[in-house]
C-alpha cells in the first residue's frame, strides 16, 4: 500500500492522498518546474501517482476536482511546511545520516522524563539549540526527553496543541532535519526521546482535513474543537491517517515513545477503539524491529483498563500520566482548593496515590458531583504511572502560568522533588524545575486571523473569570512567549545552584538504591499523620529498605517512624542540622521520633551506605 503524502523515490516522487468524495485530484508542482499532474483514484477514494523529474525539496499542493480556478490546498499528510501552515507542502529527503544505528531504546522502568517546549527551552527556540543542553540533562540524571507537540502550527509561537499538519515537524523549530538531528544526538548520549502527539483534535487555523474527507464528526465535541471521526462512516481511513502518523514518527524519525494527548477526549464507543488499535500497531512495529518503543497516554478517566495488558482485558497502553498524584501533592503543598483541587488536600490522599496510583477509584468527587474512576486492581507495576509535581498543563493552565517555585519557595520545591523522585512510579520533570525556574509558562499563540486571536483572548479570560486571580497575559503577545523562556543563567546562582544539586542527588539516590529502583506499589507501606500533615512512606526490596518522611505543615512537629529495627543511615535531609539526627541510627526497638521542620523531607536507608 502506498504511504500517505509525498515520497521521494528513485525516479521522482510518489504522491498519495485520500479524498473519497472527489472524483479527480491533481498535484500542482510550484517553483521553476510549475506543472500539474493527475492522480489515479481507486475504489476506496485514494488518489495516487508517481511524477518523474522531481527531487526532495519540491514544493506542491493538491487541486481537488482538478479545478484550475480553485486554490490548491497543502497536503494533509505533508512532511514539511517550510512556509508555515498556509504555504506549499514540500517533499522531504528520506535519507539521513543516522549515527545511532546501535540504539534500541530503554526499558520503560528506566525512564526519568524531562518535558520541554522546544520554543522556550532555549533562547534560540530550535531543535538544534536543544542539542546543546542534552549533556546537562544527562549529567543531571535524566534518561528521556519529552517534546511537547512539534506538528506544524500557525506562526512561530504555540504550545503545539494547535498543530494542523500532524506529519510535519514545525518549521520554526528547524523542520524535519532539525528534529532528526535532535533525536540522533539524544540517542548518542543514551537519552530516549518521547514525542507528544495530538489525536483528539486539530487546531483551527490552516486545517485542511475537512476539505479532503470525513475526518471529523458532528456527533461529539472536544473542549478544543471538532472531534475526529474514529467510529463513523469512513473511519478506517481516518484511523489509518493517524496510525500511519504514529508509525512515521517511531520509524522514520526513530522516536522512542509517544505520549497520546487527552485520550479521554477521543469519543469512540466501537468494539475495537482507535486508541487500542493504535497501541497494537505501535507494539507490532516494536516487536518486528526489535526496538523498545512505548506508548504513554494522558487520561483523566482514572480507568486502569487503559494500562492493563490486552491479555487481561485492557487496552495495553504502556503507561499513563497520573493527575491524582499531582493534585494530592499540589493541594498539600499550596493549600489551594479551587476547581479540581477541592477533592484533595488530606495527607491520606497522597498516601493512597503512593500505594495504589489512583486516589479516585469509584470514589465520590465533589468537583464532578459523582463517583469517579475505577480501582487499578492488584499487580499493575509502578512503571504504568507517570507522576510529577509540575507539567505543561498544571503550570500553563494557571491564569499567570506561575510555577511551584513562586508558590511554595525553596523548601517546598525540595519537598515536592523528594515526593516525586522517591515514588514507585516513573518521574517526570518539567523544564526548569530542577533549578527552581521562576519565569512563568502561560498559554501563548501566534495566529494570523484577528477574529481567532480575539476568541482565544476571550476564552482565556472566561476560563479564569471565577477566580480572584490576575487577568491572564495576552496569549498573542510576543512578550508572553519571550517571558516563558528559561533563564539558564540561574543554574549557577544561589539559591538555584543548590536546588539543582538537590535534584542531582535525589536522582543519583533513586538510581543507586534497590528499594527506590524497584517500581512496585505493592512493596510500599504508608503511615499517615493528619495532625502533622505528614506521611511516612516505606519502600522495600530484597536486602534493602528506604523510609521517606514527607512533612507538609507550616509549623514544626514530631512524628514516630516505624523503622523495623536495624541500622539506618540518613541519606537525604532538607533540614539536617535542625533535626539533630546522627548519620547512623541503631534502633533496637524499631521506633524513632523525629522532628519535622516546616515543609521538609527526610530519607533514611537501611544499612550503612547509599
Amino acid at each position: 500500500m502506498t504511504r500517505l503524502g509525498a515520497w521521494a523515490v528513485e525516479d521522482g516522487v510518489e504522491f498519495c492522498t485520500w479524498a473519497p468524495a472527489t472524483s479527480r485530484v491533481e498535484v500542482v508542482i510550484s517553483g521553476p518546474d510549475t506543472r500539474r499532474a493527475p492522480l489515479v483514484r481507486d475504489e476506496t477514494g485514494y488518489h495516487v501517482a508517481r511524477v518523474g523529474g522531481l527531487a526532495p525539496g519540491a514544493r506542491y499542493r493538491f487541486s481537488l476536482d482538478g479545478d484550475a480556478r480553485s486554490r490548491p490546498l497543502p497536503d494533509p499528510a505533508s512532511r514539511w511546511q517550510p512556509d508555515d501552515v498556509h504555504g506549499d507542502s514540500a517533499v522531504i529527503d528520506p535519507a539521513f545520516a543516522w549515527s545511532d544505528v546501535a540504539w534500541t531504546g530503554l526499558p520503560l522502568a528506566d525512564y526519568v522524563i524531562y518535558e520541554l517546549h522546544v520554543g522556550t527551552f532555549t533562547p534560540a527556540g530550535t531543535f538544534d539549540a536543544v542539542i546543546e543542553r542534552l549533556d546537562a540533562l544527562r549529567d543531571l540524571g535524566i534518561t528521556a526527553i519529552e517534546l511537547m507537540p512539534v506538528a506544524e502550527f500557525p506562526g512561530g509561537r504555540n504550545w503545539g496543541y494547535d498543530g494542523v499538519f500532524p506529519y510535519a515537524a514545525e518549521s520554526a523549530y528547524g523542520g524535519p532535519d532539525g528534529l532528526r538531528r535532535l533525536v540522533d544526538a539524544a540517542h548518542r548520549r543514551g537519552l530516549a526521546v518521547v514525542l507528544d502527539v495530538v489525536y483528539n483534535h486539530l487546531g483551527p487555523e490552516g486545517n485542511v482535513l475537512p476539505a479532503y474527507g470525513p475526518y471529523f464528526t458532528d456527533r461529539y465535541r472536544t473542549p478544543w474543537g471538532d472531534a475526529l471521526n474514529f467510529d463513523g462512516r469512513g473511519r478506517d481511513e481516518v484511523r489509518r491517517f493517524f496510525i500511519e502518523n504514529a508509525l512515521f514518527w517511531i520509524g522514520d524519525f526513530r522516536i522512542d515513545a509517544l505520549r497520546l494527548d487527552a485520550v479521554h477526549a477521543i469519543a469512540d464507543p466501537s468494539a475495537y477503539p482507535f486508541v487500542e488499535e493504535l497501541i497494537d500497531a505501535v507494539h507490532a512495529y516494536r516487536d518486528g524491529q526489535g526496538r523498545l518503543v512505548h506508548v504513554i497516554a494522558e487520561s483523566a478517566d482514572n480507568d486502569a483498563r487503559l494500562i492493563t495488558p490486552n491479555e487481561h482485558g485492557g487496552l495495553g497502553c504502556d503507561a499513563q500520566w497520573n493527575d491524582d498524584f499531582h493534585h494530592s501533592l499540589h493541594a498539600l503543598l499550596t493549600g489551594e482548593r479551587h476547581d479540581y483541587y477541592v477533592d484533595y488536600g488530606a495527607p491520606a490522599d497522597l498516601a493512597t496515590a503512593f500505594e495504589h496510583g489512583f486516589v479516585y477509584a469509584n470514589r465520590y468527587s465533589s468537583f464532578r458531583d459523582h463517583r469517579h474512576g475505577r480501582p487499578a486492581g492488584a499487580g499493575l507495576p509502578g512503571r504504568r504511572f507517570v507522576v510529577f509535581d509540575q507539567n505543561h498543563d498544571q503550570v500553563g493552565n494557571r491564569a499567570a502560568g506561575d510555577r511551584i517555585a513562586t508558590l511554595v519557595g525553596d523548601d517546598g520545591v525540595r519537598l515536592a522533588a523528594a515526593t516525586v523522585l522517591c515514588s514507585p512510579f516513573l518521574p517526570l520533570l518539567f523544564m526548569g524545575e530542577e533549578y527552581g525556574e521562576t519565569n512563568p509558562f502561560p498559554y501563548f499563540v501566534s495566529h494570523s486571523d484577528p477574529a481567532l486571536v480575539e476568541a482565544v483572548r476571550q476564552g482565556r479570560r472566561a476560563e479564569f473569570a471565577s477566580l480572584a486571580e490576575q487577568e491572564p497575559p495576552d496569549p498573542q503577545a510576543e512578550a508572553t512567549f519571550d517571558g516563558a523562556k528559561l533563564d539558564w543563567a540561574k543554574r549557577g546562582r544561589a539559591p538555584h545552584a543548590s536546588l539543582l544539586e538537590w535534584y542531582r542527588t535525589l536522582l543519583a539516590l533513586r538510581a543507586s538504591r534497590a528499594a527506590l529502583r524497584i517500581l512496585d506499589p505493592s512493596l510500599v507501606a504508608t503511615s499517615v499523620f493528619d495532625d502533622e500533615r505528614a506521611i511516612v512512606v516505606t519502600r522495600r526490596a530484597p536486602d534493602d529498605a528506604v523510609v521517606i518522611v514527607l512533612g507538609f505543615d507550616d509549623v514544626p512537629h514530631d512524628v514516630e517512624l516505624p523503622l523495623g529495627g536495624g541500622t539506618w543511615t540518613t541519606l537525604l535531609d532538607t533540614h539536617g542540622s535542625e533535626r539533630g539526627l546522627p548519620d547512623t541510627i541503631a534502633e533496637r526497638d524499631a521506633r524513632l521520633r523525629v522532628k519535622l521542620p516546616p515543609r521538609s523531607a527526610l530519607v533514611l536507608g537501611l544499612g550503612l551506605g547509599p
